[in-house]
C-alpha cells in the first residue's frame, strides 16, 4: 500500500519506537509495568480522593480530575503502542488513527487548562484564606473541571474535522510509535498549510494563556509567602505548592526542549524521546509526585488502610 500514488490510503503503518527484534520483548516488558503503574497511581489517587471525606475539596477535586486526564493520555497510547511491541502487523485503520489522536489530543489540552486553574487555585487559598470558601466554592470548581474538559474535547474536533479534508495517497508510513498529527501532515498528498496554521494558532494560544495563568498566579503565590512572618507558614505554603510547580516544570518543559531547544542528536530521535516522555512519563509521576509530596494525601492513605 506504501508509495502508491493512485490509490487513496485507508490504513496506516506505525512504525514504532525500533525494528530491532531482540528489543521488542524488553521494550514490551518495561512499557507493561510503566503503564500498569500508571494506572495504579492514577485510578488509586482517584479512588483516594473519592473515598476521603476529608479531600473532598476543590485542590483534590483538580488533583483528581488531572489524574483522570492522565490516565486517558496514557491509555490513548501505551496499549496500542504494546500490542505493536509482539505483532509484526503494525497497520491501524484511519478511523483508529483518527481516535487516538483525538483522546490523546483532547487529555492533553485539558491537562494545561487543568494545570492553570490548579495554579489560580492557590493563589486564592493562600493570597486570600479568608475568602477562599466565596471565592472557589465546590460548585465553582466542578465548572472549571467541566470547562476544562469541554475546551480538551472541542480543541481535538476541530484538528480532527480538519484532517478529514487531507487525502493520503504517496505512502501509509507513519514514523512514529502513535498518530501524532505532525506526522500524517508529513504524508498528505494535499497541501496540509490550513491544519499547520490552525495548529500553531490553536498551540500558541492554549500554551501562552496557560503558561501565563500558572506563572502570573505563582508570582503572587511567591509573594505571599516571603510576606509572612511565621516560618511555620512558608515552610507550609510552600509545601503546598512544590508539587504542582515540579507537575508544571516537567509538563511545559518538555514541550519547551521539543519545539524551542534542539539538542545535538538526530531530531526524528529527540522528537521520539521527548514524545515518549510526554505521553507516557509525566502520567506515570504526576501521581506519585501529588502523594509523596503531600501531606493530606498521604494521611489520607493511611486511614484507608487501617480501615
Amino acid at each position: 500500500m506504501a508509495d502508491r500514488n493512485e490509490t487513496s490510503v485507508t490504513e496506516f503503518v506505525l512504525t514504532g519506537l525500533t525494528a530491532r527484534p531482540e528489543l521488542q520483548v524488553p521494550l514490551f516488558l518495561g512499557f507493561l509495568v510503566i503503564y500498569l503503574l500508571t494506572m495504579l497511581g492514577n485510578l488509586g489517587l482517584i479512588a483516594l480522593i473519592w473515598k476521603d471525606a476529608h479531600l473532598h475539596t476543590p485542590m483534590y477535586f483538580f488533583l483528581g480530575s488531572l489524574a483522570f486526564a492522565d490516565a486517558c493520555s496514557s491509555s490513548s497510547v501505551t496499549p496500542r503502542m504494546l500490542v505493536d511491541f509482539l505483532i509484526n502487523n503494525h497497520l491501524i485503520s484511519i478511523f483508529n488513527c483518527m481516535a487516538q489522536f483525538y483522546f490523546f489530543g483532547s487529555s492533553a489540552t485539558t491537562e494545561c487548562f487543568l494545570l492553570a486553574v490548579m495554579a489560580y487555585d492557590r493563589y486564592v487559598a493562600i493570597c486570600h484564606p479568608l475568602l477562599y470558601p466565596i471565592m472557589m466554592p465546590n460548585t465553582l470548581s466542578m465548572r472549571l473541571i467541566g470547562i476544562s474538559y469541554v475546551i480538551g474535547l472541542m480543541h481535538s474536533m476541530v484538528h480532527v474535522t480538519f484532517i478529514f479534508r487531507l487525502t493520503f495517497c504517496r505512502s501509509n508510513l507513519i514514523q512514529y510509535f502513535y498518530c501524532e498529527i505532525l506526522q500524517l501532515f508529513k504524508i498528505s498528498c494535499t497541501d496540509p498549510t490550513i491544519n499547520i496554521l490552525l495548529v500553531f494558532i490553536f498551540s500558541a494560544f492554549i500554551q501562552t494563556f496557560t503558561f501565563m495563568t500558572v506563572i502570573v498566579s505563582y508570582t503572587c503565590v511567591l509573594l505571599a509567602i516571603l510576606k509572612k512572618k511565621s516560618e511555620r507558614g512558608r515552610s507550609k505554603a510552600f509545601s503546598t505548592c512544590s508539587a504542582h510547580l515540579l507537575s508544571v516544570s516537567l509538563f511545559y518543559g518538555t514541550l519547551f526542549f521539543m519545539y524551542v531547544c534542539p539538542g545535538s542528536g538526530p531530531a526524528d530521535n529527540q522528537d521520539t524521546m521527548y514524545s515518549l516522555f510526554y505521553t507516557i512519563i509525566i502520567p506515570l509521576l504526576n501521581p506519585f509526585i501529588y502523594s509523596l509530596r503531600n501531606k493530606e494525601v498521604t494521611e489520607a492513605l493511611r486511614r484507608i488502610l487501617k480501615k
